[in-house]
């Protein structure tokens, strides 16, 4: 079994100033990966991408994910054009719906977040490959759009996908797929067989899957990630259903609380949705992501701990 590409989330919480310093280590220590989001109210991801693609030499830089309906289809293959000419196959733009209480409260929820998804990702990729764009969808509107300044080469375009009819879409539009943190073994094997079922409906060969996990290594890493996982119960149904606990993780949140459900949470649990406890432990639940078909693995810090950069450089072969 290929070894995964690994990558760290260089977390929006953490200030701005310590983005240099952070991908510096993160590259000196071996990372593949370093991913940003474009959470709203947070430091600008482009801009963030552009800081570290300068001030480091071989690290992959990806955004995951860019909201699709704040974003122009041209002005985003305008920014990704730069990006790529300047620092060739070393950055990756992801897109996706964006959290919906957000949309909405900035004005740019669509009517189909589907077809925006769509329309936005088919409409760069266009953009990016030099031609005329004319696009008359529900979401895009272009009237013979053509970019001025072309790429050598089109970067890839990620699109971030967590139920069945996004990860189809990803499998049919994207080059690859993002998995939000909460994603297990089984989820992931879940979520393949769909976004094969996408990439079969446009002929397409290939399809880089993701995954972000939760983690951290090292003395109580365990009862962290157990007070972080907890709550998430109410959201990540979809990733509990793939795993079988979905009803018992329901109850158990229900019926004692977030506090409660955390200290009650199964150990195998842990092992499945986290990287977490000892370095082996964490080697083991990196292992099993990437047997269910992740091909990139990127840990991401509980709730922006400053900490976890080190645990991960100290524990992990990299």
């Amino acid at each position: 079994m290929p070894k995964p590409l690994l990558g760290v989330i260089f977390h929006p919480a953490f200030p701005p100033e310590h983005l240099i310093s952070y991908a510096q280590r993160a590259e000196a220590a071996g990372f593949d990966q370093i991913w940003l989001w474009e959470d709203c109210f947070w430091a600008g991801a482009l801009t963030s991408a552009a800081i570290i693609l300068t001030s480091t030499q071989r690290i992959k830089v990806g955004i995951g994910i860019m909201p699709a309906t704040v974003r122009n289809p041209l002005f985003a293959a305008m920014e990704i054009t730069t990006l790529a000419r300047l620092f060739p196959d070393r950055f990756i733009a992801g897109f996706g719906h964006g959290v919906d209480t957000w949309m909405k409260q900035i004005g740019a929820a669509p009517k189909s977040s589907m077809k925006a998804l769509e329309e936005t990702v088919t409409a760069i990729r266009a953009l990016l490959r030099g031609e005329e764009v004319t696009f008359a969808g529900e979401q895009v509107h272009l009237d013979k759009v053509r970019m001025n300044l072309t790429v050598p080469e089109v970067p890839p375009l990620f699109i971030g996908a967590m139920r069945e009819k996004t990860l189809q879409l990803a499998g049919r539009a994207g080059d690859g797929t993002i998995l939000t943190e909460m994603s297990s073994p089984a989820y992931v094997r879940w979520a393949r067989e769909h976004i094969a079922t996408g990439m079969a409906q446009a002929a397409r060969a290939d399809n880089h899957l993701v995954v972000f996990v939760q983690a951290k290594i090292g003395k109580d890493a365990r009862d962290a990630v157990r007070r972080v996982l907890a709550p998430h119960f109410e959201w990540a149904n979809v990733h509990l259903q793939a795993l079988g606990i979905a009803d018992e993780a329901a109850t158990l949140l229900r019926e004692q609380g977030p506090l409660e459900a955390a200290k009650r949470m199964p150990e195998a649990w842990l092992d499945e949705l986290s990287v977490s406890g000892t370095p082996e432990q964490a080697e083991a639940s990196i292992a099993r992501l990437a047997e269910a078909g992740a091909d990139s693995v990127i840990l991401q810090p509980l709730d922006g701990d400053p900490a976890c950069l080190d645990e991960y450089i100290a524990a992990l072969h990299i």
